[in-house]
C-alpha cells in the first residue's frame, strides 16, 4: 500500500495537471471563438462564388480544363492536419481516413503522391511513404494570401498533367464538440452540389437557366472564376480545420480536467483511509503497551 507521503505527493501532481488542463481549455475557447467567426464570414463567399460557378458550368457549351475530369493514373492527396496534439482524436482520424484512402487507390493501381499541410500530419507519414511537399506555419496564423500561393503551385502541377487529380483530406467544423472528416476531391472542380450550397441553387434555380447576355463572355468569365473558385475553397478547408482542432482541443481539455478533478476525490478518499487506518494503528500500539505495563 502506498505511504500517506506518495499519496499527498500524487495529490499534489494531479492538481498542477488540472491547472494546466484547466488553461489550456481556456485558451482553446479563446481560439475556437475567434476561429468559429472567421469560418462563419467565410463560408457564404465560399458558397456564393461556387454557385456562380456552377451556374456559369452548367450553360452549354462552356467548357474549362479544371472541370474536365480524366482518367486517374496519378493523384495528389493533401493530408491537412493539425501543428499540435493534446486535441483528442483529431489527428488520429484524419490519419485514419487518409490512410484509409489511399490504400483503397492504390488498391485501384492509381499512383498516390502525398502533401501535408500541419506538422502532425508531416512527422505520421514522413515514417510511412515519400512526402512530396510540406507546408510550415500555415494554421498558426492561416491568411488567404498565403493559401492561394499553395493553390497557385497546385493548380500550376495539375495544367501540366503532373496529375490527374488533386484531393484533399481534412476535418469539417461542425460544432466545439463535433467534427467530420471530409475525403474532397479539389481538380477536377466536382459540380456535385455541396450542402452548404444547395440552399442558395434552390433559390435562385430560376435565375440560373435564364439565358444572360454575358460581358465578357462566359468562357471568360469562367476562367477567372474557377481559379479564384479553388483557393477560396481551400481557404475554407483550412479555416474548418483550424476552427475544428480548437475545439477538438477544448473538449479533450474539458474532459481530461474532469477526470483529473475525479483522480483528486479517489486518492484524498485514499489518503483519509490510510491516515484513519495509521492513526487506529497508533492507538491500538498505545493501548497494547498500556496494558502490557500493568
Amino acid at each position: 500500500m502506498a505511504s500517506l507521503k506518495d499519496i499527498r505527493k500524487r495529490i499534489q501532481s494531479v492538481k498542477s495537471t488540472r491547472q494546466i488542463t484547466r488553461a489550456m481549455k481556456m485558451v482553446a475557447a479563446a481560439k475556437l471563438r475567434r476561429s468559429q467567426e472567421a469560418i462563419l464570414s467565410a463560408r457564404p463567399f465560399a458558397y456564393r462564388i461556387y454557385a456562380i460557378m456552377a451556374s456559369l458550368a452548367s450553360r452549354e457549351g462552356v467548357k474549362h480544363p479544371l472541370l474536365e475530369k480524366r482518367e486517374e493514373k496519378k493523384i495528389r492527396t493533401i493530408i491537412l492536419a493539425g501543428d499540435r496534439g493534446l486535441c483528442g482524436s483529431f489527428n488520429a482520424n484524419i490519419f485514419k481516413e487518409a490512410h484509409r484512402f489511399i490504400s483503397s487507390k492504390e488498391t485501384e493501381g492509381i499512383e498516390v503522391a502525398v502533401d501535408c499541410i500541419g506538422k502532425k500530419a508531416f512527422d505520421f507519414f514522413k515514417k510511412r511513404r515519400t512526402i512530396g511537399s510540406y507546408h510550415e506555419g500555415l494554421l498558426s496564423d492561416a491568411k488567404y494570401v498565403s493559401v492561394a500561393s499553395i493553390a497557385d503551385e497546385i493548380l500550376e502541377t495539375y495544367v501540366k498533367a503532373e496529375f490527374d487529380a488533386i484531393y484533399l483530406v481534412y476535418n469539417e467544423f461542425k460544432s466545439a464538440i463535433q467534427q467530420k472528416v471530409i475525403v474532397e476531391r479539389l481538380i477536377p472542380i466536382s459540380l456535385e452540389v455541396p450542402e452548404g450550397v444547395a440552399s442558395i441553387l434552390r433559390i435562385n434555380e430560376e435565375e440560373r437557366f435564364k439565358n444572360y447576355l454575358f460581358e465578357p463572355s462566359k468562357e471568360e468569365i469562367l476562367e477567372m472564376v474557377v481559379p479564384r473558385h479553388f483557393k477560396t475553397q481551400l481557404f475554407r478547408s483550412v479555416l474548418e480545420s483550424v476552427a475544428s482542432e480548437h475545439g477538438a482541443r477544448m473538449t479533450a481539455m474539458e474532459n481530461a480536467t474532469k477526470n483529473a478533478s475525479e483522480m483528486i476525490d479517489s486518492l484524498t478518499l485514499q489518503y483519509n483511509k490510510a491516515r484513519q487506518a495509521s492513526i487506529t494503528k497508533e492507538l491500538m500500539e498505545i493501548v497494547s503497551g498500556v496494558e502490557a505495563m500493568k
